[in-house]
């Protein structure tokens, strides 16, 4: 057990030679790690109400965009899953409110969802969450027959 003499004197040879302990040797550069973006999933989410609402003209344009930014290329052409997961089931990883939805589609999730947040106008974000939020009901645009 270390006396309680000792640290002050551990503290004061750190001092002592000029340098903070995590401090890389002569010649040698240090590594700061940073964080590069917001971590998907953690932070703030947008408001859990589509601002866009679900009117039929929006679930158009939730379905047209789908097919123009290629999700279905992953989710496959009625978002029934593919290499991506299927968007017309029940499970959802990441929660299925509108909320939720955005920020997966905006930051992206592990393993192979990429982030479009900075590639699309958040109304455009919405309108896919209206569309994906309307598979499997009445009111789907398209729907597989």
């Amino acid at each position: 057990m270390r006396s309680c003499a000792t640290i002050p004197l551990a503290v004061l040879a750190l001092l002592a030679c000029g340098k903070p302990p995590s401090a890389a040797p002569e010649g040698e550069r240090s590594v700061v790690r940073q964080p590069v973006g917001p971590v998907p999933g953690i932070g703030d989410l947008p408001p859990d109400k589509n601002p866009l609402g679900d009117d039929r003209n929006v679930l158009q344009e939730g379905r047209r965009l789908f097919v123009q930014y290629n999700c279905y290329g992953c989710h496959g052409g009625r978002a029934g899953g593919g290499m991506g997961p299927s968007l017309r089931d029940q499970i959802w990883l990441y929660g299925s409110t509108p909320g939720k939805i955005f920020n997966s589609i905006a930051e992206g999730r592990a393993h192979g969802m990429p982030a479009w947040g900075t590639r699309l106008p958040d109304r455009h974000i919405w309108a896919l969450v209206a569309y994906i939020q309307s598979l499997r009901t009445r009111d789907e645009p398209e729907a597989p027959r």
